[in-house]
Protein backbone atom coordinates (compact mmCIF):
# COMPACT_ATOMS: atom_id res chain seq x y z
CA UNK A 1 0.00 0.00 0.00
CA UNK A 2 1.29 3.31 -1.26
CA UNK A 3 1.52 5.98 1.83
CA UNK A 4 0.71 9.76 1.80
CA UNK A 5 1.35 12.19 4.44
CA UNK A 6 -1.48 14.36 5.35
CA UNK A 7 -0.53 17.70 7.07
CA UNK A 8 -3.62 18.73 8.95
CA UNK A 9 -4.19 21.13 11.40
CA UNK A 10 -7.77 19.64 12.58
CA UNK A 11 -8.34 15.99 13.80
CA UNK A 12 -10.21 14.70 16.19
CA UNK A 13 -10.97 14.80 18.75
CA UNK A 14 -10.86 18.48 17.51
CA UNK A 15 -14.87 19.55 16.52
CA UNK A 16 -15.94 21.75 13.34
CA UNK A 17 -16.59 21.71 9.93
CA UNK A 18 -12.49 21.91 9.16
CA UNK A 19 -12.15 18.42 10.55
CA UNK A 20 -14.79 16.69 8.36
CA UNK A 21 -12.91 16.83 4.94
CA UNK A 22 -9.57 15.14 5.50
CA UNK A 23 -10.76 12.76 8.56
CA UNK A 24 -13.79 11.51 6.34
CA UNK A 25 -11.31 11.49 3.04
CA UNK A 26 -8.70 9.63 4.78
CA UNK A 27 -11.46 7.04 6.40
CA UNK A 28 -11.91 5.59 2.36
CA UNK A 29 -8.08 6.45 0.90
CA UNK A 30 -7.24 2.92 2.14
CA UNK A 31 -10.00 0.86 0.38
CA UNK A 32 -8.21 2.55 -2.95
CA UNK A 33 -4.50 1.27 -2.08
CA UNK A 34 -3.45 4.54 0.03
CA UNK A 35 -2.26 4.81 3.79
CA UNK A 36 -2.81 8.00 5.54
CA UNK A 37 -0.57 9.25 7.50
CA UNK A 38 -1.21 11.89 9.01
CA UNK A 39 0.69 14.78 10.78
CA UNK A 40 -1.18 17.03 13.37
CA UNK A 41 -0.71 19.31 16.80
CA UNK A 42 -1.03 17.47 19.83
CA UNK A 43 -2.18 20.30 21.42
CA UNK A 44 -4.31 22.28 19.51
CA UNK A 45 -6.22 25.74 19.83
CA UNK A 46 -9.25 23.85 19.64
CA UNK A 47 -11.88 25.38 20.79
CA UNK A 48 -14.80 22.82 20.29
CA UNK A 49 -14.26 19.19 21.16
CA UNK A 50 -15.87 16.31 19.79
CA UNK A 51 -14.76 12.86 21.48
CA UNK A 52 -17.52 10.89 18.94
CA UNK A 53 -15.41 11.50 15.84
CA UNK A 54 -13.03 9.30 17.25
CA UNK A 55 -14.43 6.42 16.17
CA UNK A 56 -14.48 7.65 12.38
CA UNK A 57 -10.24 7.20 12.30
CA UNK A 58 -9.25 4.36 10.07
CA UNK A 59 -7.23 1.72 11.62
CA UNK A 60 -5.23 1.71 9.06
CA UNK A 61 -4.21 5.60 9.45
CA UNK A 62 -0.65 6.35 11.43
CA UNK A 63 -1.56 9.63 13.76
CA UNK A 64 1.92 11.78 13.99
CA UNK A 65 0.72 14.54 16.51
CA UNK A 66 3.94 16.99 17.85
CA UNK A 67 3.70 20.28 20.27
CA UNK A 68 2.67 23.46 18.31
CA UNK A 69 3.34 27.22 19.62
CA UNK A 70 0.77 29.34 19.11
CA UNK A 71 -0.75 32.89 19.94
CA UNK A 72 -4.14 32.18 19.58
CA UNK A 73 -5.21 31.49 23.17
CA UNK A 74 -4.00 34.90 23.57
CA UNK A 75 -5.74 36.43 20.92
CA UNK A 76 -9.09 34.72 22.14
CA UNK A 77 -8.48 36.41 25.40
CA UNK A 78 -7.73 39.89 24.07
CA UNK A 79 -10.73 39.61 21.57
CA UNK A 80 -13.06 38.05 23.96
CA UNK A 81 -13.64 34.94 22.02
CA UNK A 82 -13.39 32.05 24.19
CA UNK A 83 -14.40 29.28 21.99
CA UNK A 84 -17.20 26.62 22.64
CA UNK A 85 -16.71 24.28 25.30
CA UNK A 86 -16.87 20.65 24.92
CA UNK A 87 -19.55 19.11 23.48
CA UNK A 88 -22.47 19.44 25.77
CA UNK A 89 -21.13 21.97 28.15
CA UNK A 90 -23.49 24.48 28.84
CA UNK A 91 -24.12 27.30 31.42
CA UNK A 92 -27.12 27.39 33.70
CA UNK A 93 -29.87 28.42 30.98
CA UNK A 94 -28.99 25.74 28.73
CA UNK A 95 -27.17 27.90 26.20
CA UNK A 96 -23.53 27.08 25.43
CA UNK A 97 -21.51 28.65 27.72
CA UNK A 98 -18.99 31.82 26.42
CA UNK A 99 -20.71 31.80 23.03
CA UNK A 100 -18.54 35.35 21.98
CA UNK A 101 -18.37 36.66 18.15
CA UNK A 102 -18.37 33.73 15.82
CA UNK A 103 -16.42 35.63 13.45
CA UNK A 104 -14.30 38.38 15.56
CA UNK A 105 -12.19 39.70 12.58
CA UNK A 106 -15.36 40.63 10.45
CA UNK A 107 -16.74 42.10 13.21
CA UNK A 108 -16.94 45.74 11.73
CA UNK A 109 -17.55 48.66 14.18
CA UNK A 110 -17.71 46.35 17.34
CA UNK A 111 -14.20 46.33 17.99
CA UNK A 112 -12.32 47.56 21.34
CA UNK A 113 -9.04 48.93 21.38
CA UNK A 114 -7.37 45.81 22.08
CA UNK A 115 -8.83 43.53 19.62
CA UNK A 116 -8.16 45.95 17.13
CA UNK A 117 -4.44 45.45 18.65
CA UNK A 118 -4.57 41.65 18.59
CA UNK A 119 -5.95 41.46 14.63
CA UNK A 120 -2.67 44.14 13.80
CA UNK A 121 -0.61 41.50 15.00
CA UNK A 122 -2.40 38.88 13.94
CA UNK A 123 -2.44 40.18 10.10
CA UNK A 124 1.04 41.55 10.54
CA UNK A 125 3.22 39.49 12.47
CA UNK A 126 1.58 35.92 12.38
CA UNK A 127 1.57 36.01 8.70
CA UNK A 128 -0.04 33.87 7.02
CA UNK A 129 -1.79 32.92 10.19
CA UNK A 130 -1.09 32.41 14.06
CA UNK A 131 0.18 28.68 13.29
CA UNK A 132 3.18 29.77 11.73
CA UNK A 133 5.06 29.43 14.39
CA UNK A 134 4.99 25.61 14.06
CA UNK A 135 6.39 25.83 10.48
CA UNK A 136 10.06 25.41 11.28
CA UNK A 137 9.96 22.92 13.73
CA UNK A 138 7.57 20.90 11.78
CA UNK A 139 10.07 21.03 8.66
CA UNK A 140 13.13 19.76 10.75
CA UNK A 141 10.92 16.86 12.70
CA UNK A 142 9.37 16.00 9.22
CA UNK A 143 12.55 15.91 6.88
CA UNK A 144 13.84 13.21 9.83
CA UNK A 145 11.15 11.27 9.72
CA UNK A 146 10.43 10.89 5.91
CA UNK A 147 14.19 9.31 5.47
CA UNK A 148 13.26 7.45 8.03
CA UNK A 149 9.26 6.12 6.74
CA UNK A 150 9.29 7.19 3.18
CA UNK A 151 5.70 8.34 1.60
CA UNK A 152 4.77 8.37 -2.14
CA UNK A 153 2.89 11.81 -1.55
CA UNK A 154 1.96 15.14 0.51
CA UNK A 155 -0.87 16.23 1.07
CA UNK A 156 -1.34 19.47 2.64
CA UNK A 157 -4.22 20.99 3.44
CA UNK A 158 -5.85 24.53 4.74
CA UNK A 159 -6.70 27.21 6.48
CA UNK A 160 -4.91 27.41 8.33
CA UNK A 161 -2.47 27.89 5.11
CA UNK A 162 0.67 27.62 6.94
CA UNK A 163 0.00 24.14 6.39
CA UNK A 164 0.93 24.86 3.05
CA UNK A 165 4.13 26.21 3.57
CA UNK A 166 5.38 22.67 6.07
CA UNK A 167 5.01 20.69 2.79
CA UNK A 168 6.65 23.34 0.10
CA UNK A 169 9.16 23.10 2.37
CA UNK A 170 9.69 19.72 2.14
CA UNK A 171 8.61 19.39 -1.19
CA UNK A 172 11.84 21.50 -2.14
CA UNK A 173 14.03 19.31 -0.01
CA UNK A 174 12.62 15.80 -0.74
CA UNK A 175 11.01 16.02 -4.59
CA UNK A 176 8.38 14.26 -2.85
CA UNK A 177 5.06 15.03 -4.92
CA UNK A 178 2.45 17.18 -3.09
CA UNK A 179 -0.97 18.30 -3.71
CA UNK A 180 -1.55 21.51 -1.89
CA UNK A 181 -5.70 20.95 -1.14
CA UNK A 182 -7.78 24.36 -0.17
CA UNK A 183 -10.82 24.25 1.59
CA UNK A 184 -11.40 27.75 1.70
CA UNK A 185 -9.89 30.43 -0.66
CA UNK A 186 -6.41 32.50 0.78
CA UNK A 187 -6.25 36.20 -0.05
CA UNK A 188 -9.84 36.07 -1.62
CA UNK A 189 -11.80 34.44 1.40
CA UNK A 190 -13.95 36.89 2.90
CA UNK A 191 -12.37 38.25 6.09
CA UNK A 192 -9.31 39.11 4.37
CA UNK A 193 -9.94 42.53 3.00
CA UNK A 194 -10.97 43.02 6.81
CA UNK A 195 -7.67 42.40 8.04
CA UNK A 196 -5.53 45.16 8.87
CA UNK A 197 -2.82 45.04 6.69
CA UNK A 198 0.12 46.96 5.81
CA UNK A 199 1.85 47.13 2.10
CA UNK A 200 4.19 44.66 2.88
CA UNK A 201 2.39 42.19 4.11
CA UNK A 202 -0.24 42.16 1.91
CA UNK A 203 2.73 41.77 -0.34
CA UNK A 204 4.24 39.03 1.79
CA UNK A 205 0.66 37.08 1.66
CA UNK A 206 0.56 37.35 -2.25
CA UNK A 207 3.84 35.78 -2.74
CA UNK A 208 3.05 33.16 -0.68
CA UNK A 209 -0.11 32.40 -1.98
CA UNK A 210 1.52 32.18 -5.51
CA UNK A 211 4.58 30.41 -4.10
CA UNK A 212 2.44 27.26 -3.41
CA UNK A 213 -0.02 28.22 -6.30
CA UNK A 214 2.84 27.46 -8.49
CA UNK A 215 5.13 24.63 -6.75
CA UNK A 216 3.03 22.11 -5.78
CA UNK A 217 2.82 19.46 -8.52
CA UNK A 218 -1.93 19.33 -7.78
CA UNK A 219 -3.63 21.81 -6.80
CA UNK A 220 -7.06 20.69 -5.48
CA UNK A 221 -9.80 23.34 -4.60
CA UNK A 222 -13.65 22.75 -3.29
CA UNK A 223 -15.55 24.73 -6.49
CA UNK A 224 -14.48 25.62 -9.87
CA UNK A 225 -14.57 29.57 -8.61
CA UNK A 226 -12.02 28.43 -6.25
CA UNK A 227 -9.95 26.94 -9.02
CA UNK A 228 -10.70 29.91 -11.49
CA UNK A 229 -9.63 32.70 -8.98
CA UNK A 230 -6.31 30.72 -8.49
CA UNK A 231 -5.82 30.66 -12.19
CA UNK A 232 -6.27 34.52 -12.13
CA UNK A 233 -4.01 34.86 -9.58
CA UNK A 234 -1.57 33.14 -11.55
CA UNK A 235 -2.41 34.83 -15.34
CA UNK A 236 -2.18 38.18 -13.44
CA UNK A 237 0.88 38.54 -12.14
CA UNK A 238 4.15 39.67 -13.71
CA UNK A 239 6.69 37.18 -12.00
CA UNK A 240 4.80 34.35 -13.07
CA UNK A 241 6.94 32.38 -15.17
CA UNK A 242 4.01 30.90 -17.32
CA UNK A 243 2.92 34.36 -18.13
CA UNK A 244 2.70 35.67 -21.60
CA UNK A 245 4.25 32.07 -22.79
CA UNK A 246 1.96 30.39 -25.28
CA UNK A 247 0.08 27.56 -23.58
CA UNK A 248 1.31 28.83 -20.45
CA UNK A 249 -1.33 28.90 -18.41
CA UNK A 250 -3.13 26.19 -20.17
CA UNK A 251 -0.55 24.10 -19.07
CA UNK A 252 -0.97 25.12 -15.48
CA UNK A 253 -4.68 24.31 -15.91
CA UNK A 254 -4.26 20.56 -15.89
CA UNK A 255 -2.75 20.73 -12.13
CA UNK A 256 -6.01 22.15 -10.82
CA UNK A 257 -8.43 20.02 -10.07
CA UNK A 258 -12.13 20.38 -8.12
CA UNK A 259 -12.54 17.63 -5.39
CA UNK A 260 -16.10 18.90 -3.46
CA UNK A 261 -16.66 18.58 0.05
CA UNK A 262 -19.54 15.54 0.99
CA UNK A 263 -20.99 13.74 3.35
CA UNK A 264 -20.52 10.03 4.69
CA UNK A 265 -23.43 8.02 4.35
CA UNK A 266 -22.16 6.02 7.02
CA UNK A 267 -23.23 9.02 9.10
CA UNK A 268 -27.06 8.76 8.43
CA UNK A 269 -27.23 5.25 7.95
CA UNK A 270 -27.54 4.32 11.53
CA UNK A 271 -28.99 7.65 13.39
CA UNK A 272 -32.97 7.86 13.53
CA UNK A 273 -34.32 11.74 13.26
CA UNK A 274 -34.45 13.27 16.58
CA UNK A 275 -37.83 13.59 18.49
CA UNK A 276 -38.66 17.49 17.99
CA UNK A 277 -41.71 19.30 18.95
CA UNK A 278 -44.56 18.72 17.15
CA UNK A 279 -45.10 21.20 14.68
CA UNK A 280 -42.88 23.50 11.70
CA UNK A 281 -38.98 22.79 12.49
CA UNK A 282 -36.45 24.73 11.44
CA UNK A 283 -32.91 23.67 12.04
CA UNK A 284 -29.46 25.30 12.03
CA UNK A 285 -26.49 23.33 12.80
CA UNK A 286 -22.96 24.31 13.00
CA UNK A 287 -21.84 28.03 12.78
CA UNK A 288 -23.96 30.72 13.18
CA UNK A 289 -22.42 33.86 12.17
CA UNK A 290 -23.71 37.82 12.40
CA UNK A 291 -22.53 38.02 8.36
CA UNK A 292 -24.91 35.42 8.76
CA UNK A 293 -28.45 37.09 9.76
CA UNK A 294 -31.17 36.03 7.88
CA UNK A 295 -33.38 39.23 9.17
CA UNK A 296 -35.71 38.74 6.73
CA UNK A 297 -36.76 35.12 7.57
CA UNK A 298 -37.61 36.34 11.21
CA UNK A 299 -39.42 38.89 9.63
CA UNK A 300 -41.68 36.61 7.60
CA UNK A 301 -41.53 34.22 10.28
CA UNK A 302 -43.53 36.96 12.98
CA UNK A 303 -45.95 37.81 10.37
CA UNK A 304 -46.96 34.11 9.72
CA UNK A 305 -47.20 33.48 13.49
CA UNK A 306 -49.56 36.60 13.50
CA UNK A 307 -51.44 35.60 9.74
CA UNK A 308 -51.68 31.69 9.67
CA UNK A 309 -53.67 29.79 12.02
CA UNK A 310 -51.83 27.25 14.04
CA UNK A 311 -48.52 28.75 12.63
CA UNK A 312 -47.58 30.66 16.03
CA UNK A 313 -48.38 27.36 18.20
CA UNK A 314 -46.34 24.67 15.71
CA UNK A 315 -43.17 26.72 14.86
CA UNK A 316 -40.00 25.50 16.55
CA UNK A 317 -36.39 26.68 16.33
CA UNK A 318 -33.43 24.79 17.00
CA UNK A 319 -29.95 25.93 16.56
CA UNK A 320 -27.44 23.52 17.41
CA UNK A 321 -23.56 24.88 17.22
CA UNK A 322 -21.59 28.38 17.98
CA UNK A 323 -24.44 31.05 17.59
CA UNK A 324 -23.23 34.81 17.40
CA UNK A 325 -25.39 37.02 20.03
CA UNK A 326 -26.06 39.15 17.48
CA UNK A 327 -28.44 36.36 15.85
CA UNK A 328 -29.93 35.37 19.11
CA UNK A 329 -30.51 39.29 19.32
CA UNK A 330 -32.19 39.62 16.59
CA UNK A 331 -34.72 37.09 17.34
CA UNK A 332 -35.24 38.31 20.35
CA UNK A 333 -36.37 41.61 18.84
CA UNK A 334 -38.89 39.81 16.29
CA UNK A 335 -40.63 38.20 19.09
CA UNK A 336 -39.53 34.82 18.10
CA UNK A 337 -37.28 33.96 21.15
CA UNK A 338 -40.31 31.83 22.74
CA UNK A 339 -40.01 29.70 19.54
CA UNK A 340 -36.23 28.92 20.11
CA UNK A 341 -34.19 26.08 21.47
CA UNK A 342 -30.61 27.06 21.64
CA UNK A 343 -28.64 23.64 22.31
CA UNK A 344 -25.04 25.37 21.84
CA UNK A 345 -22.47 22.57 20.55
CA UNK A 346 -23.94 18.85 20.25
CA UNK A 347 -21.91 15.53 18.79
CA UNK A 348 -21.61 15.50 15.40
CA UNK A 349 -23.91 12.44 15.04
CA UNK A 350 -26.61 14.64 17.19
CA UNK A 351 -26.16 17.45 14.85
CA UNK A 352 -27.19 14.51 12.17
CA UNK A 353 -30.02 13.68 13.82
CA UNK A 354 -31.57 16.94 13.77
CA UNK A 355 -30.83 17.51 10.70
CA UNK A 356 -33.29 14.36 9.69
CA UNK A 357 -36.15 15.57 11.73
CA UNK A 358 -36.33 19.06 10.42
CA UNK A 359 -38.96 20.45 7.93
CA UNK A 360 -37.07 22.94 6.92
CA UNK A 361 -33.10 23.42 7.35
CA UNK A 362 -31.97 26.98 7.34
CA UNK A 363 -28.46 27.26 5.13
CA UNK A 364 -27.42 31.12 5.73
CA UNK A 365 -24.13 32.73 3.73
CA UNK A 366 -22.55 35.50 4.95
CA UNK A 367 -23.20 38.39 3.30
CA UNK A 368 -19.88 39.00 1.80
CA UNK A 369 -19.67 39.16 -2.61
CA UNK A 370 -17.02 36.20 -2.01
CA UNK A 371 -20.33 33.69 -1.13
CA UNK A 372 -20.90 33.29 -4.38
CA UNK A 373 -18.32 30.82 -4.88
CA UNK A 374 -18.88 29.11 -1.71
CA UNK A 375 -20.28 25.46 -1.06
CA UNK A 376 -19.92 24.45 2.74
CA UNK A 377 -19.52 22.01 4.23
CA UNK A 378 -22.48 22.05 5.69
CA UNK A 379 -24.64 21.70 2.88
CA UNK A 380 -23.71 18.34 1.71
CA UNK A 381 -24.78 16.85 5.55
CA UNK A 382 -28.14 18.81 4.48
CA UNK A 383 -28.19 17.19 1.36
CA UNK A 384 -27.66 13.77 2.49
CA UNK A 385 -30.79 14.38 5.54
CA UNK A 386 -33.09 14.58 2.49
CA UNK A 387 -35.26 17.55 3.77
CA UNK A 388 -35.70 20.65 2.46
CA UNK A 389 -33.22 23.62 2.15
CA UNK A 390 -34.06 27.53 2.95
CA UNK A 391 -30.70 29.41 1.80
CA UNK A 392 -29.90 32.72 1.78
CA UNK A 393 -26.97 34.40 -0.23
CA UNK A 394 -26.82 35.86 -3.73
CA UNK A 395 -28.77 34.26 -7.28
CA UNK A 396 -25.87 33.26 -9.47
CA UNK A 397 -24.18 31.56 -6.85
CA UNK A 398 -22.99 27.95 -7.17
CA UNK A 399 -25.17 26.65 -4.37
CA UNK A 400 -28.41 28.16 -6.52
CA UNK A 401 -26.66 25.82 -9.12
CA UNK A 402 -26.22 23.15 -7.01
CA UNK A 403 -29.78 23.35 -5.69
CA UNK A 404 -31.54 23.33 -8.59
CA UNK A 405 -29.76 20.36 -9.48
CA UNK A 406 -30.70 18.51 -6.53
CA UNK A 407 -33.87 19.81 -6.49
CA UNK A 408 -33.20 19.72 -2.33
CA UNK A 409 -34.17 23.69 -1.80
CA UNK A 410 -34.53 27.38 -2.35
CA UNK A 411 -32.26 30.20 -2.30
CA UNK A 412 -33.27 33.68 -1.66
CA UNK A 413 -31.07 36.75 -1.71
CA UNK A 414 -30.79 38.74 1.62
CA UNK A 415 -33.48 41.43 0.67
CA UNK A 416 -36.38 38.75 -1.10
CA UNK A 417 -39.23 38.78 1.77
CA UNK A 418 -42.06 37.84 -0.52
CA UNK A 419 -40.73 34.59 -2.39
CA UNK A 420 -39.55 33.12 1.11
CA UNK A 421 -42.91 34.18 2.55
CA UNK A 422 -44.58 31.91 0.02
CA UNK A 423 -41.75 29.01 0.18
CA UNK A 424 -42.52 28.43 3.65
CA UNK A 425 -46.04 28.75 3.84
CA UNK A 426 -46.06 25.95 0.90
CA UNK A 427 -44.23 23.56 3.23
CA UNK A 428 -45.75 24.40 5.93
CA UNK A 429 -49.37 23.77 4.35
CA UNK A 430 -47.78 20.76 2.28
CA UNK A 431 -48.79 22.24 -0.52
CA UNK A 432 -44.83 22.18 -2.34
CA UNK A 433 -44.07 18.61 -3.23
CA UNK A 434 -39.98 17.94 -2.05
CA UNK A 435 -38.60 15.42 -4.71
CA UNK A 436 -34.54 15.65 -4.33
CA UNK A 437 -32.73 13.96 -7.39
CA UNK A 438 -31.23 11.14 -5.27
CA UNK A 439 -28.44 10.66 -8.42
CA UNK A 440 -26.76 13.81 -8.27
CA UNK A 441 -26.85 14.06 -4.41
CA UNK A 442 -25.03 10.31 -4.24
CA UNK A 443 -21.82 12.09 -5.85
CA UNK A 444 -20.76 13.63 -3.15
CA UNK A 445 -20.67 10.61 -1.09
CA UNK A 446 -17.44 11.14 0.93
CA UNK A 447 -16.50 7.43 -0.33
CA UNK A 448 -16.79 8.73 -4.40
CA UNK A 449 -15.09 11.73 -3.59
CA UNK A 450 -12.12 9.70 -2.06
CA UNK A 451 -12.09 7.34 -4.75
CA UNK A 452 -11.86 10.55 -7.09
CA UNK A 453 -8.77 11.85 -4.40
CA UNK A 454 -7.13 7.92 -4.55
CA UNK A 455 -6.97 8.32 -8.60
CA UNK A 456 -5.38 11.96 -8.32
CA UNK A 457 -2.97 10.87 -5.97
CA UNK A 458 -2.29 7.87 -8.15
CA UNK A 459 -1.17 10.20 -11.13
CA UNK A 460 0.65 12.37 -8.61
CA UNK A 461 2.58 9.81 -6.13
CA UNK A 462 6.32 8.56 -6.76
CA UNK A 463 7.08 6.68 -9.41
CA UNK A 464 3.68 7.95 -11.20
CA UNK A 465 4.34 11.50 -11.60
CA UNK A 466 3.09 13.35 -15.02
CA UNK A 467 3.66 16.18 -16.07
CA UNK A 468 1.77 18.86 -15.77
Amino acid sequence: MKRVLIITYYWPPTAGSGVQRWLKMSKYLPQHGWQPVIYTPSNPDAGMTDESLLRDICPEAEIIKRPILEPYAIFNALTGSKGAKKSGQKDGSGKQAGPGAVNPINAVGRKSPMMRLSLWLRANVFVPDPRCLWIRPSVRFLKKYLREHPVDAIVSTGPPHSMHLIARALHRSTGIPWTADFRDPWTRIFYFKHLPLTRRSRKRYAAMELSVLREADRVVAVTDSMVRDFLEELGGQRGNPDSGKAGGLEKSCGKFHVIENGYDEADFSDITAAELPEGFNLVHTGLFSAEGNPRKLWKVLAELCREVPGFDRGLHLTFAGKTDPEILAAIRETGLEGHLTDLGYVPHHEANSLQKAADLLLLPLREEPEAAGILTGKYFEYLAAGRPIAAFGPHGSVLEQSLAATRTGEIFDWDEEAPLKAYITALYTRTLAFEPNTEAISAYTRRSLAERYAALLDTTGRGNRKSS
